[in-house]
């Protein structure tokens, strides 16, 4: 029987592992008409956040972001910007197969700005427990992780400069 994989994320811990290894991933920031997140509440973790995940070999990060929403969400999306790039040393994700670490990793995220296009909206049953659209004023409500609260804060205040931090 293989032992399912869990994330343990730390956010300005300095006792948190040492990375072993960075990855790219994609995520999504989705507002409706009415100006509401699209937000999902994560399987492995239980934390609500905006479609996120790796970008695979072949694929750019707009393709990789398009990506995941639909298998997170349901939802079609169509890119049109960039909210930043979310790189600090702050962020450490490990990845544990059972007791054993697998990976220790520090995120580079891009994430992008997108509009839907259609699609319904429907939980990934791997990723995802809960879809639904959030209205930004009840965001301290949702358990959130730092780093994606900050993508979400970030989105939301549509500066007109991408994040580089």
């Amino acid at each position: 029987m293989t032992k399912k994989i869990r994330r343990v994320d730390y956010w300005r811990d300095p006792e948190a592992p040492k990375p072993t290894s960075r990855k790219p991933s994609a995520s999504v920031f989705v507002l409706d008409d009415g100006g509401r997140v699209l937000m999902l509440r994560r399987t492995d973790h239980d934390l609500w956040t905006i479609p996120t995940g790796g970008v695979k070999k072949g694929e750019t990060v707009a393709e990789a972001g398009v990506r995941e929403c639909r298998e997170e969400t349901g939802l079609d999306v169509a890119v049109t910007g960039l909210v930043g790039v979310f790189s600090t040393p702050d962020h450490v994700i490990v990845y544990l197969h059972g007791d054993d670490v697998d990976e220790v990793r520090q995120p580079i995220n891009v994430c992008l700005r997108a509009r839907v296009v259609g699609g319904e909206v429907r939980p990934g049953p791997e990723e995802a427990r809960e879809v639904r659209w959030v209205e930004p004023a009840t965001l301290d409500e949702y358990p959130i992780h730092p780093a994606i609260r900050l993508r979400i804060d970030h989105g939301l205040e549509d500066s007109g400069e991408p994040y580089l931090g």
